[in-house]
């Protein structure tokens, strides 16, 4: 309810936002971009509302003093001391109190009666004026209080007003017929250097204002732009997880489940070496899965690639499905068939195709009933392609790709059969998240299978792309 509001970045009454440095206190810098934002700003302005306050009081001290100095007094000398010094407590109550608000000392919102305050203000120094006109000069920073708490035209006319107060207290004290020119000129020079320095004022607070808009709008999207980032991050690593438990973990598992059934059955025919044998793949099925496990939690390339090439990983993944499937009382005969000079092939690329290879068997051992799987790996050099075909009962590719599709080989042979869509576990994750894998490394995949057809699952990787998420 006083000048501070007008210079302090919390607001003022009847003039909301009105720049300044009133609540620095409360509402301090969060981070460096607001202290660069408002160094400048609010330096600027705590000078001004300092050097008003402090010209307030001093012109209030001269007219005191005047007023009471040896010589020719007016009448009622104290009398119009004591009017200065309830003037002087009513700005300084306004002022305090304003700036305590504004610092979050106290709860009462003085704002709400800037204009009464002001009209208080103006009232005692009219009154004042009327005792002494060297109480005249106290105009001026009444001048941007009008400036700061009013509506433009309204703080022209009052300005305007009480210009001529002044001129007409000059003009009275100097007992001349005629006011003198220096009577006229200089109220109307400092209104005139008042209204123009007010105006600046606005112009400076309105650039302040634009620019901290604009740091809290660059400021709310970097946020925005970290939580995405952090969103999209989250999802990858969802999506990575979501393909190693499903590669790995979920064909595990269906294995072991699977041997777990034939053991039991085993045992039931009075066969107990070969429910043994059966036991003894499901703990070595157990030991691989648990292995990968903590190899892609780690984030890490698969065991079985390690010190070992990609061709002999898919060499013993062929004949380890071969021996599952016997387990499980099926006749799956797998095989692997290299072509072209095997090359060194980037880390991601050979844990794409060894998935891709573990996915796919696993869903033909499981689901397509068939006699013969092969895997074929053939390098050409500026890419690397792998099929993998089965002679089993095929599927729909249609119905499977509105379900979610097949993981590979005859994943989709579930779906004929079954009532599976692709993946080990039924989730309709397999294919998607093989499309994912190799389209991660700009490669493609194709999916020729039909009804009692059997199923091949084409993938190429091109060579000069050694980048993609593989989701390792």
């Amino acid at each position: 309810m006083s000048a501070t509001p007008a210079l302090n970045t919390s607001g003022g009454p009847g003039r909301p936002g009105a720049a300044g440095t009133g609540s620095s206190g409360a509402h301090a810098p969060k981070d460096p971009l607001s202290a660069v934002e408002s160094a400048s700003s609010e330096a600027i302005l705590r000078v001004l509302r300092v050097t008003l306050h402090i010209g307030f009081a001093a012109l209030l001290v001269v007219g005191v003093v005047r007023l009471l100095a040896p010589g020719p007094r007016g009448s009622f000398p104290f009398l119009w001391a004591g009017l200065a010094l309830v003037l002087a407590a009513v700005y300084l109550t306004g002022t305090v109190l304003e700036h305590r608000h504004a610092a979050g000392r106290i709860r009462f919102n003085p704002r709400r009666y800037g204009l009464q305050w002001l009209a208080a203000v103006t009232a005692l120094w009219v009154l004042l004026l009327v005792g002494s006109a060297d109480f005249a000069w106290l105009a001026f920073p009444l001048f941007f209080l009008h400036l700061h708490l009013l509506p433009r035209r309204a703080a022209l006319l009052t300005i305007a007003l009480m210009t001529a107060a002044v001129i007409a207290s000059q003009w009275s004290a100097s007992g001349d017929p005629v006011p003198h020119a220096a009577a006229v000129v200089g109220p109307l020079f400092g209104a005139a250097f008042a209204v123009i320095t007010g105006l600046a004022y606005v112009a400076l607070y309105r650039e302040a204002e634009n620019q901290r808009r604009a740091a809290d709008e660059l400021r709310r999207t970097r946020q925005e732009l970290a939580a995405s980032q952090h969103e999209a991050g989250v999802l990858a690593e969802r999506e990575r997880l979501a393909r190693e438990i499903h590669d790995t973990l979920a064909q595990g598992l269906s294995s072991i489940v699977l041997l777990a059934r034939a053991a039991e059955q085993s045992l039931a025919h009075g066969d107990p070496v070969t429910a043994g044998l059966r036991v003894a793949l499901m703990q070595q099925t157990a030991a691989d899965n648990l292995a990968e496990a903590r190899s892609f939690v780690r984030g890490l390339s698969s065991p079985q690639l390690h010190d070992t090439t990609l061709v002999e990983a898919l060499r013993r993944l062929c004949e380890e499905t071969g021996r599952s499937a016997a387990a499980g009382g099926a006749a799956l005969r797998c095989r692997l068939e290299a072509d072209g000079e095997p090359a060194e092939l980037p880390q991601p690329h050979q844990v794409a195709l060894l998935r891709a290879a573990q996915a796919s068997l696993a869903n033909v051992r499981d689901h397509a009933s068939a006699g013969n799987a092969v895997v074929t790996l053939t390098f050409l050099g500026t890419e690397v392609t792998m099929d993998i075909y089965d002679d089993g009962v095929g599927f729909d590719p249609d119905l499977a790709a509105g379900a979610g599709a097949a993981g590979a080989g005859s994943a989709g042979a579930g779906t004929a059969r079954a009532g599976h869509d692709g993946g080990a576990d039924g989730s309709g994750f397999g294919l998607r998240s093989l499309r994912e894998r190799v389209e991660a490394l700009s490669g493609s995949l194709e999916l020729e299978t039909a009804p009692g057809e059997g199923t091949v699952v084409a993938i190429r990787l091109p060579l000069d792309h050694a980048g993609g998420d593989t989701g390792d």
